[in-house]
């Protein structure tokens, strides 16, 4: 083994070769989790646009040989050629990582693909990756193939009225440990996208089987629902509590009911992504709620002795939906 270390082993890798080279660095691992990751990357820009007010269905269909299609009816990627890049947009967001329209301007206030490496990640990690826009009138195609190497540049395939953007990948079985997606896994994120972004409809096809799965979600009342779902089969007191506020930029969703268990179910988000780690949001509402009932029921004479009600007890039993969008998280365990 040679112990020699100079110049000529200072590697620069180019384009998405790093990506390739150390994916674990950009989706966790290359086992399930990081494979079931792609999918969300690509929804999760789907849903970007739901949040700014220009998508109101996602479509995600798992095909034969694992082959993954998300469409939308968003505005579309721009196609157009980029001012200093000098390629057309598609191919810059799908090639070059920290490229995206959320990094300034007014494309999006809030965001959960917020890093700007989501579709060149999953382009990079493909065997293929294709994308089909429908924008201003006309419908666009590109291809890439080989982790991000360019089959077909963007070309204009017709004209449509539709509009919104379709992309199909298939894991590069040399990256991952497998590529069998887990629709229970994938239906359950779907699911919970869902809950918490009313009116948004989601509709999630298995065509991998011998006859077609699919599921159709469509919530009105939200993270409402959400707790109905989540309190279903048990036996719930008192009403259930709903509450949202706007507040120079952020806004702040909160469900709650109580039920006839002894354990407290927080489930919280940051602009679609769920926080299962908590972070200060969970830990404001937590002191949020002790003091309201503990202000209540002193106001009210409900409680009188010197110490106050602890919060463990005021939470138990009780299931809480916490949806913040925020317009510059800082996500630590994304």
């Amino acid at each position: 083994m040679s112990n020699t270390y100079s110049e000529g082993d200072i590697q620069v890798l180019e384009g998405l070769q790093a990506v390739r080279m150390r994916p674990g660095m950009y989706i966790g691992s290359t086992g399930p989790r990081g494979l079931h990751h792609l999918v969300y990357e690509i929804v999760d820009n789907a849903v970007d646009e739901a949040l700014a007010g220009y998508c109101d269905t996602i479509e995600v269909t798992l095909g034969p040989d694992q082959v993954v299609t998300v469409k939308d009816n968003g505005r579309g990627i721009p196609t157009g050629i980029h001012p200093t890049a000098k390629i057309p947009v598609p191919e810059l967001i799908f090639t070059k990582l920290h490229a995206g329209g959320k990094f300034g301007g007014d494309s999006y206030k809030v965001s959960g693909g917020l890093h700007g490496v989501g579709s060149s990640v999953v382009n990079a990690l493909s065997t293929y990756f294709e994308y089909e826009i429908a924008r201003e009138g006309g419908l666009y195609y590109g291809r890439f193939e080989s982790g991000g190497h360019v089959e077909t540049s963007m070309v204009r395939k017709g004209n449509t009225r539709k509009r919104g953007t379709t992309i199909r990948f298939r894991p590069d079985p040399e990256i991952f440990e497998t590529i069998q997606f887990n629709r229970k896994v994938l239906r359950e994120r779907l699911q919970e996208l869902a809950f918490i972004n009313p009116n948004l409809r989601i509709v999630f096809t298995d065509k991998r089987g011998q006859e077609d799965i699919q599921e159709d979600w469509l919530y009105e009342k939200g993270i409402q629902d959400f707790v109905h779902s989540l309190n279903e089969g048990t036996e719930t007191f008192g009403p259930l509590v709903h509450f949202s506020e706007d507040w120079d930029g952020y806004q702040v969703e909160v469900a709650f009911q109580y039920n006839d268990g002894y354990s407290e179910s927080l489930v919280s988000f940051v602009n679609c992504i769920n926080t299962m780690e908590g972070g200060q949001h969970e830990t404001g509402f937590r002191t949020a709620h002790t003091r309201a009932f503990n202000e209540y029921a002193r106001r009210m004479g409900l409680w009188k002795k010197k110490e106050n009600l602890s919060g463990e007890d005021l939470r138990e039993g009780m299931t809480t939906i916490l949806n913040v969008r925020a317009p510059n998280p800082d996500f630590e365990g994304q």
